[in-house]
C-alpha cells in the first residue's frame, strides 16, 4: 500500500480506541477526531460536556444532517492532509453511513480497524478512566445508544482488521506495531 492512508478506528466505548489513536499519532499520523464536532457543539450551546448532552447533540446532528454528518464535516480536513501526502487517523467513526462516505471518497486509502473488547472489561475501563468516567448504568446506556442510534455495528462488521484488546497495554502495542508494518506506514 503506497501513498497516504486513512486509518479509521472503530469500536465500542472502552475498547481502547483512544489508546490506538494515540499510538498512531505518536507514529506520525494526523488525527481527525469526529467526536470533537459533538463536543464543540455542546460547548457552543453553553451546555456541560457530559454523556447525556453529548448523546443529545450527536443524535440531533445526525437527525438533521444525516448519519454521515461527522465524516461530511471532516472531508475538507481529511482531503487537505491526503493531498499533502499525510497519513490520517480518524477517531470516533461510528455510523455505517460515515464508513460508506469515506469509502466512496477515498476507496483503497481507507483502512478500518475495529478494536474489540469484552463488555465487562470495557465497562470497567470506562468507570476508572480519568476523562469523562461512566457509571455502569451510563456505560450500558451508551452501548445501547451507539448500537441503536449511531449504527456502529456496520462499521465494526466491515472492518479490515480486528484488534482484540483484552490484555495488557504491552500486548496491544505489539499488535499495533505489527499493524503499522502491515500498512507500510
Amino acid at each position: 500500500m503506497k501513498g497516504s492512508k486513512i486509518i479509521a478506528i472503530v469500536g465500542m466505548p472502552g475498547s481502547g480506541k483512544s489508546t490506538c489513536v494515540n499510538f498512531f499519532k505518536k507514529n506520525g499520523l494526523n488525527e481527525i477526531y469526529f467526536g470533537g464536532i459533538v463536543v464543540d457543539t455542546v460547548r457552543e450551546r453553553g451546555l456541560v460536556v457530559n454523556e447525556v448532552n453529548e448523546r443529545v447533540v450527536r443524535e440531533e446532528l445526525r437527525e438533521i444532517e444525516g448519519m454521515a454528518v461527522m465524516a461530511k464535516r471532516s472531508l475538507p480536513k481529511i482531503t487537505a492532509l491526503i493531498e499533502n501526502n499525510q497519513n490520517v487517523i480518524i477517531d470516533d467513526m461510528y455510523s455505517f453511513d460515515e464508513y460508506k462516505l469515506l469509502h466512496d471518497e477515498y476507496d483503497d486509502r481507507l483502512f478500518v480497524v475495529a478494536v474489540v473488547t469484552p463488555r465487562e472489561i470495557r465497562h470497567n475501563r470506562l468507570a476508572i478512566r480519568p476523562n469523562r468516567p461512566l457509571t455502569a448504568r451510563e456505560a450500558h446506556s451508551r452501548d445501547i445508544s451507539q448500537i441503536e442510534n449511531l449504527d456502529i455495528g456496520g462499521s465494526i462488521a466491515i472492518a479490515d482488521y480486528y484488534l482484540p484488546n483484552n490484555a495488557s497495554l504491552e500486548e496491544l502495542t505489539n499488535k499495533l506495531d505489527v499493524l503499522l508494518e502491515k500498512l507500510d506506514i
